[in-house]
């Protein structure tokens, strides 16, 4: 990447007030270029206003939530496809003229995107819309290898919602292992962001990256989980699950 500021931020996931704060953050630290690594929607109970707000991000990618509203939800949880099929329909049956752009917004979403010698997507370099890399496959020398040797120097991703850093070596660096930022040297590295939406690391409050050209800074941020639980709670097709997992980060 250049050397100008850009936030980083992935997994939305129709959560409103997360992303809201998030935007916030990001606005009182006066960063003005905001990446997004895809899944706008699923499993949140404001799909519509999460991607009019991302309308307006310098770069999205596609999800594979945002593609499974848009074709087949299939290799989901029975969960997650039921609130895909949900997240469908509230799109679907809005009644506002900014739905079909919502519809062309999705749809024209890329897969991955470069900035020179940085590549983003939102699964992994091998299959940018849907392999997992946790924390854990950093003992696996032959997937990471094989991921590795499709990024030229830096990759960031999602999809996890479990944020960190894969470097070529095979260590893992979890925000809590960093004092403060992480600098990008030789070695290749794979970045995971985080979630805004639904963080899985154990820490209920959002989390995104800023990128600095070779700084990158992981920032969590509080935001009032209780008001998006009680919208999750209140609509039949979301599992009370995914609003009960958002007070613990998992």
């Amino acid at each position: 990447m250049n050397d100008s500021v850009c936030a980083i931020i992935s997994d939305i996931h129709g959560n409103l007030e997360a992303l809201d704060a998030v935007l916030e953050d990001i606005a009182r630290l006066n960063i003005q270029r905001v990446y997004c690594l895809g899944d706008i929607v699923g499993y949140g109970p404001n799909p519509c206003e999460c991607v009019d707000i991302s309308v307006r991000f310098d770069m999205c990618l596609l999800g594979n939530h945002d593609n499974g509203a848009l074709f087949d939800p299939g290799g989901f949880s029975s969960g997650a496809e039921r609130a895909i099929f949900w997240t469908r329909r509230m799109i679907e049956d809005s009644k506002s003229a900014a739905a079909k752009e919502r519809w062309n917004f999705l749809a024209k979403l890329p897969r991955m995107f470069r900035d020179g010698s940085t590549l983003f997507v939102h699964g992994s370099p091998r299959n940018p819309l849907s392999e997992y890399v946790f924390p854990e496959d950093s003992a696996n020398t032959n997937k990471m290898s094989r991921i590795f040797a499709l990024i030229e120097h830096a990759c960031f991703h999602g999809h996890t919602h479990v944020p960190g850093i894969f470097s070529q070596s095979g260590k893992f660096f979890s925000p809590r292992d960093l004092n403060g930022p992480y600098f990008i040297g030789d070695e290749k590295v794979l970045i995971n962001v985080g979630s805004v939406g639904q963080p899985r690391d154990n820490d209920p409050r959002s989390c995104y990256v800023i990128a600095k050209g070779n700084e990158v800074t992981f920032r969590r941020v509080v935001y009032p989980w209780e008001k998006t639980r009680e919208k999750i709670l209140a609509i039949e097709e979301l599992d009370n699950f995914l609003g009960d997992r958002l007070l613990e980060g998992r």
